[in-house]
């Protein structure tokens, strides 16, 4: 009830006490991924920024949660936490070091009939009044089954699919059962950057109160920076000589090209400076290199735009984007791109569309501190491609993907970025028809992705993924996925999955109706028989089980997951427990320690044929394991719970 009242505008009741005001502000806190830092160091993105939980913060007003069920405002929330404003309440963060820019990431109602609102919310700084920033839900707010609506009074968009709901297909029932609208409201958050216009302290304070404009205000986080002075790059095709227009009124795409053009005749560098351009359809960049002032001056800003007959890859928008030439065409090299914003016009998901905010193919080219916003999907890589470096990105509120490595991409890196609210996976790569090879993940951070997974790699060779931080996967999803599945070629090679954290992971799977694992390895379309090797992991405060294989129920008996090598993991707190095998196949464990297990340590299902021999997978000690795997485990007893009782772990704390 608590959703569909906020759904639709509605006072909430309280889910907490109201924090206290007096001195929960007064010394800052801040965390990553609502963690002490201490608990992560030297793993995830590299920012610019201090991140401070507003359930840390001053206020006056209610902290919500914490709730890890889906289609919830604290389950989609950063630790699964935040604050509720109603108007004239605040809520009150202290600088911890100097700053002159600050991110709010928020929630607002929707529109009672869909498509958002907007409302103010006042910026003080040391108790005087600074700034006005409109907060808006327009881009936020999805409901529905996949790939979802903006109307909150749809009727179910897949009738004839199984629902857990009423544990039944609607359209198949009789009578059909009574389905409440709103159906599945989620998506709820937004972000929004505001310039400060000077320079703050350490220990100055930045009081966010809500306005009458909204019926309640949610306040997740903010995050303060010291954004350097803008670039100038004096040598340069600079795009205000090509009639860019910098205040946005008028549409600069032709300039761009212009400048583009230009830029690769003379040999120069193109220079966007600092202002806010309208860009409504895609740059297509080959050989260049285009440079901003840095993402807070230069804001490349577009409409989506609907075409007047669907485009030959199925599109039926177009938006802003910088696109590699099509990978059938040759694809593109030796693109550079840094330094600015794309901010997007995207509230739908059409997985036709190609409206992303870097798309095509891109051999040998470089992507590195852009911040995107409001796309389809961040980066949406479609190849054969190869030598793909992207860097110290900020990639915020996407309507699927952060970023895809689709079809061919090999040798490639993406480290150091930093990924919050996609509405599917985080960061994936995908061997579509033709393998991805030899690329890596690594140093990135990925944040509450609303659907699917933090890290996901469907099919591939030798492929790492490593040093990453990955927290609160909110629905159908875990922090990392290796899945046989969307048609990916077979893994092969060494798959390496090392060194990374991951925290309050494992999600619900409506259709199985159980929980996953931090780490989940699916095998629904092949065999996983590669050498898999995850090294040095660190699952904290895993919602249900640190690690879980899955053959779906029609391939049971086809494929398995085999060849697993898990070395040096720590797993602190399970809900339920450390390992659930549900598929066969066999994994090696050394030196995997476990403390506050939920349930059984082990819960081995096998392929459920509960046979006298035992269970169809097997597990091998390799020494060294600590709190969890007995000798009357080995090799492979069954211990087949369906779906053991859930145990809320602790709060993760040092080892």
């Amino acid at each position: 009830m608590a959703v569909l009242a906020a759904a639709l505008g509605l006072p909430l009741a309280p889910l907490a006490a109201p924090a206290q005001a007096a001195a929960a502000g007064a010394r800052p806190v801040v965390t990553r991924a609502a963690l002490d830092p201490a608990l992560v160091a030297g793993r995830g993105a590299r920012v610019g920024f201090a991140e401070q939980e507003a359930e840390n913060a001053a206020t006056d007003g209610t902290v919500i949660g914490p709730d890890r069920a889906a289609y919830t405002l604290p389950a989609e929330a950063s630790g699964r936490r935040a604050v509720r404003l109603t108007p004239g309440q605040h809520v009150e963060f202290t600088l911890p070091a100097a700053a002159n820019a600050i991110t709010v990431r928020y929630s607002i109602p929707d529109a009672p009939s869909g498509g958002g609102i907007t409302a103010p919310l006042d910026v003080a700084v040391n108790g005087r009044r600074t700034a006005t920033m409109t907060l808006t839900s327009q881009y936020s707010w999805l409901y529905n089954q996949y790939p979802f609506t903006n109307d909150p009074g749809a009727d179910l968009l897949h009738p004839d699919w199984w629902i857990t709901e009423c544990s039944c297909v609607p359209a198949a029932t009789t009578p059909a059962p009574a389905i409440a609208k709103p159906f599945r409201p989620s998506h709820f958050y937004d972000e929004q950057r505001l310039p400060l216009g000077r320079t703050y302290r350490a220990g100055d304070r930045i009081r966010l109160t809500a306005s009458s404009g909204a019926a309640w205000t949610v306040v997740d986080l903010l995050d303060s920076e010291l954004v350097a002075p803008p670039r100038i790059e004096p040598r340069a095709a600079n795009v205000l000589a090509f009639g860019a227009d910098p205040t946005g009124r008028r549409e600069s795409s032709a300039a761009f090209d212009r400048a583009v053009a230009f830029a690769r005749r003379a040999h120069l560098k193109v220079y966007v400076p600092p202002g806010t351009y309208q860009v409504n359809r895609h740059i297509v960049v080959d050989d260049v290199t285009i440079i901003g002032a840095g993402s807070w001056y230069t804001i490349i800003k577009g409409r989506q735009v609907t075409l007047d007959t669907p485009a030959p890859d199925g599109s039926v928008h177009t938006g802003v984007g910088f696109y590699g030439k099509d990978a059938k065409d040759g694809g593109s090299r030796n693109v550079h791109l840094s330094g600015f914003a794309i901010e997007g016009d995207v509230r739908e998901r059409i997985d036709t569309d190609q409206v992303n905010g870097i798309g095509g193919a891109m051999s040998d080219s470089t992507i590195e501190g852009l911040y995107i916003h409001h796309t389809k999907v961040g980066l949406w890589f479609d190849g054969p491609m190869s030598g793909a470096r992207v860097t110290g990105n900020v990639i915020a509120d996407q309507i699927a993907d952060g970023l895809n490595f689709h079809t061919g991409v090999t040798g490639s890196v993406v480290s150091h970025t930093f990924v919050r609210n996609s509405g599917d996976d985080g960061l994936a790569m995908w061997s579509e028809r033709t393998a991805n090879a030899r690329n890596t993940f690594d140093h990135n951070t990925v944040q509450t992705p609303v659907l699917a997974n933090g890290i996901a790699l469907y099919g591939g060779t030798d492929n790492t993924v490593s040093a990453n931080l990955i927290a609160d996967p909110v629905r159908e999803g875990s922090a990392l996925q290796v899945g046989s599945r969307f048609g990916a070629e077979p893994f092969a090679g060494r798959l390496d999955i090392t060194g990374n954290t991951t925290v309050r992971a494992g999600t619900y799977e409506l259709n199985w109706n159980i929980g996953l694992g931090a780490i989940w390895f699916y095998a629904l379309e092949h065999d996983i028989d590669a050498d898999v090797r995850v090294t040095g992991d660190h699952y904290l405060d895993n919602t249900y089980n640190a690690v879980m294989l899955v053959a779906d129920w029609p391939v049971k008996d086809l494929y398995s997951i085999k060849n697993l090598h898990f070395e040096d993991i720590r797993v602190d707190g399970t809900g339920t427990s450390v390992l659930s095998a549900r598929a066969a196949g066999s994994a090696t464990f050394a030196n995997v320690d476990a403390r506050n297990v939920g349930a059984v340590p082990v819960n081995n299902c096998g392929t459920f044929h509960f046979t006298p021999a035992g269970s169809e997978f097997s597990l091998a000690d390799g020494g060294g394991n600590d709190g969890w795997l007995a000798s009357w485990l080995l090799p492979n007893t069954l211990t087949c719970d369906d779906r053991p009782p859930v145990t809320p772990p602790p709060a993760p704390s040092p080892w």
